[in-house]
């Protein structure tokens, strides 16, 4: 593919999600540089509620990621303190307080993050989460095994947090941030274009992060990719996923 063709290809790219009170896509951003505002409604504090607050998190990554000014909000009376901690220790940025925030700021759009099937019915675009099944987040858990576990399935499946999830994504953790660290010593070469551009699809496609960690899994054991280039669409992918992988660099002897 010639470069200005490529150009052309990611200028149109578009974020679209599932407006879940319509069932029909729309477009995260539908004007180019326009703010968007994410709101999050968690109804309280549990695992849900932290994957309401992930998935706001993801949504505010994609669209900053495609050059989209956003205002993150969280919209809690309840356990604020709580599911503040639960947020940062899961790499979740801080959300400003949406109690009392007003439209008129010029939002080209505004997206309602909430759990499927919950009280929180805001007029405007809803992005549905399914619950979780569990409790209370693990306490002993690594919260970046815990963010990889909450990302794993599509955010519109219902999922079962136990320990052998855990213990998969801890696994799956440790050993990409151990390739990461080894492929950083490899010359740097640049990211595929159709890996680049497989990447965005499946991000841009009602953030389907169980896609991204697919092509990841592909990059991981393709015999033809230099390890520069994993090194590369890893890094990028990460900008997304927040999973800290490049924790290890410098640590390998």
């Amino acid at each position: 593919m010639a470069a200005e063709d490529r150009a052309c290809t990611y200028a149109r790219s578009v974020l679209r999600i599932i407006d879940d009170r319509t069932g029909q896509p729309v477009d995260a951003a539908p004007a180019r540089r326009g703010l968007t505002r994410v709101e999050a409604h968690t109804e309280g504090f549990d695992v849900t509620a932290l994957r309401v607050l992930l998935a706001a998190d993801l949504l505010v990554r994609a669209l900053e990621l495609g050059g989209t000014p956003v205002w993150a909000l969280l919209d809690e009376e309840r356990q604020q303190a709580e599911l503040r901690a639960g947020a940062a220790a899961l790499g979740i940025r801080p959300f400003e307080d949406g109690r009392d925030a007003t439209a008129g700021l010029g939002e080209a759009q505004v997206i309602h993050v909430v759990r499927a099937g919950g009280d929180a019915a805001p007029d405007g675009v809803r992005l549905a989460v399914a619950p979780v099944h569990s409790q209370a987040p693990p306490e002993d858990a690594d919260p970046a095994a815990l963010r990889l576990a909450l990302l794993s399935p599509r955010r519109s499946t219902p999922m079962e947090l136990d320990a052998a999830a855990l213990a998969d994504a801890h696994d799956t953790l440790v050993r990409w941030r151990h390739a990461v660290a080894a492929w950083a010593r490899r010359p740097s070469r640049p990211i595929p274009d159709e890996v680049r551009a497989e990447l965005r699809t499946a991000w841009e496609d009602d953030l389907d992060v169980p896609g991204v960690l697919g092509v990841l899994r592909w990059v991981e054991s393709e015999p033809d990719l230099p390890d520069g280039a994993r090194f590369e669409t890893y890094a990028y992918a990460d900008r997304l996923l927040g999973l800290d992988l490049t924790h290890d660099l410098g640590g390998l002897s």
